[in-house]
């Protein structure tokens, strides 16, 4: 029952993690499109500007000069107004997107009414609009832009004035309106290629953010199925360890036993491990059924370490153990027990690589705090260290080897830290713990202090 349970609760955080995560991802990737087409239509300013003059003075071709610019005008306008929305970091929709690119058809379609229609060369830029809708936008609103752009075109052909040029396409290249052909395609070929690249790069790290992102929510729910089941376990464990503890009461107490040193000094290194077990059980309810800020414990950063080295050396049976707390400020901060576990975790694998020698360095630098463990043991294979933290990636060849190390991992990321694994030149492995001081430290420093 327990398992069902805890299987059910984890596909639905994880679930939820997943809808969350993926819609982050696509409105950082809809912002990062909104300041594509914002930087575009700044382009398409400047070339508009460069055309026009250039059409009146170079080429002496008559156009309503006031009403275009005018035209021009309204463009810059929202654009100025669409960099000062979008500017900051702002989820972005579909169907804003699909505004943004109607407002420069409408442009371009107000500038070639005013400039000759379909007798324009540069009408084909209605291919550009077209093309983008295509990569930024959903189907639907991408066959909306072809059907408008199509009908702006037919609009055009009907009731735009033709240019005043010469029909002269039998000159080749040196026609007038060959030669606009020739500008508009390399606009078009030009933009398309610089844009539809950065695009692809942003689809393509949006693939990527999504593939870490499901990554993460499966960790996540990998460790959540395995709390709940740690909690149900350490419930039902908790009456025969409650018996145990009676009925070595009860031998302590009796003539046979009191008569052998021997076998009370068993009894006694018994109820020791036994309330070892039962430490061990409470920190799995307190971890499990408490948030942080209520399970945390007031203390300071060096009593915390000396306390949890301490307890762990006298709970282990390391040979030599080398300590070194450089921290030269102690400050008040709050931990809670899942710290702890992490921390003995990374001291637990040390030890199983190296029985004879662990070491353990403590220092804080630059609002970090950086805990490494060493060891003198064979060192992580290149194959663990390029999926360290990752479940199940163990060297000791039993069944759930390596999930100490990827609870760990995900202790310390999700409070804003990073551990790290190298093998050190003179042999053996280290792992560091990087930890900001701003997730632990207190809001105020409290009166008591222990």
């Amino acid at each position: 029952m327990v398992e069902r349970g805890a299987d059910k609760a984890a596909d639905a955080v994880a679930q939820r993690a997943r809808t969350a995560s993926a819609a982050d991802v696509e409105y950082v990737a809809g912002h990062k499109n909104m300041l594509q087409l914002i930087e575009l239509r700044w382009i398409a300013v400047i070339g508009q500007v460069t055309t026009i003059a250039g059409a009146i003075l170079v080429f002496d071709v008559h156009l309503p000069l006031v009403q275009m610019l005018e035209v021009l005008a309204c463009l810059i306008a929202f654009n100025i107004a669409s960099h000062l929305r979008w500017h900051e970091h702002r989820p972005v929709t579909n169907s804003e997107l699909f505004l943004a690119l109607l407002v420069d058809v409408a442009s371009l379609t107000m500038q070639l009414y005013l400039s000759g229609g379909t007798t324009n060369p540069f009408a084909f830029l209605y291919l550009l609009q077209v093309i983008l809708s295509a990569v930024l936008l959903e189907a639907w609103s991408t066959w909306t832009i072809v059907a408008i752009t199509l009908a702006c075109l037919a609009g055009l052909s009907v009731f735009a004035k033709p240019l005043a040029l010469p029909f002269d396409h039998a000159r080749g290249i040196s026609s007038l309106y060959v030669q606009g052909m020739l500008i508009c395609f390399t606009l078009n070929a030009a933009l398309l290629v610089v844009f539809i690249s950065r695009i692809t790069n942003t689809l393509k790290g949006k693939a990527a953010q999504l593939a870490d992102l499901r990554q993460r929510a499966a960790e996540e729910e990998h460790i959540v199925r395995m709390g709940l089941l740690a909690s149900g376990a350490a419930h039902e464990l908790g009456t025969p360890l409650a018996t145990l503890s009676v009925i070595l009461g009860d031998w302590k107490r009796m003539r046979e036993f009191k008569a052998n040193p021997d076998l009370l000094e068993e009894i006694t290194e018994m109820e020791t491990q036994l309330k070892r077990c039962k430490s061990i059980v409470s920190g799995i309810l307190l971890s499990a059924g408490e948030a942080r800020g209520e399970s945390a414990a007031r203390t300071t950063i060096r009593g915390f370490l000396d306390k949890l080295v301490e307890e762990w050396q006298h709970s282990r049976p390391v040979r030599e153990f080398d300590y070194r707390n450089r921290i030269e400020h102690d400050l008040p901060v709050a931990f809670d027990s899942a710290l702890k576990q992490m921390i003995d975790n990374v001291l637990d694998n040390a030890l199983e690589a190296s029985p004879d020698w662990v070491g353990v360095d403590a220092c804080v630098a630059d609002g970090t705090l950086a805990l490494t463990v060493l060891d003198r043991g064979p060192g992580f294979a290149p194959a663990m260290l390029a999926q360290f933290g990752k479940p199940y990636q163990s060297s000791k060849g039993r069944p759930g080897g390596g999930l100490g190390l990827f609870l760990v991992v995900n202790v310390a990321r999700t409070l804003g830290g990073t551990v790290q694994a190298v093998n050190r030149p003179e042999g053996g492995a280290a792992v560091t713990l990087t930890l900001p001081l701003s997730a632990i430290a207190l809001d105020k420093e409290p009166s008591h202090v222990h």
